[in-house]
């Protein structure tokens, strides 16, 4: 049997809750530490019914790239297949955007940050 492709995605938020991945996923994810670096976190007011309801808060973190951010984001690399990365791309909806970072362990992976900087 072939096994799925996996998509490399980086959570420094919602996506890394035990509660919020097996009602997305149907299952807890496998999870390695990791960092980014050039971002600073920021928060947004989620309107979206379904995900303030899954994620139990209105408020959440988001990424805004930073060229003078020298700490280092904190999270951890999930790895996803393509059903997976499909209902996390519905989950975080218009208000992020999902695009490709270097981690510091040299890892490129997915990541949502603030739409507006993509």
């Amino acid at each position: 049997m072939v096994e799925p492709p996996v998509h490399w995605l980086f959570s420094y938020g919602t996506l890394r809750q035990p509660e919020v991945q097996m009602a997305l996923f149907g299952r807890r994810l496998v999870e390695r530490a990791d960092s980014l670096v050039g971002f600073r976190i920021d928060r947004i007011v989620i309107a979206t019914p379904d995900v303030v309801a899954v994620s139990g808060a209105a408020v959440h973190r988001i990424l805004r790239r930073d060229a003078d951010a020298t700490d280092p984001v904190r999270g951890a690399v999930l790895a996803l297949d393509a059903r997976d990365l499909a209902v996390a791309d519905e989950y975080e909806g218009d208000n992020y955007v999902r695009v490709t970072a270097r981690l510091g362990s040299g890892l490129d992976a997915f990541v949502y940050i603030a739409p507006d900087i993509a």
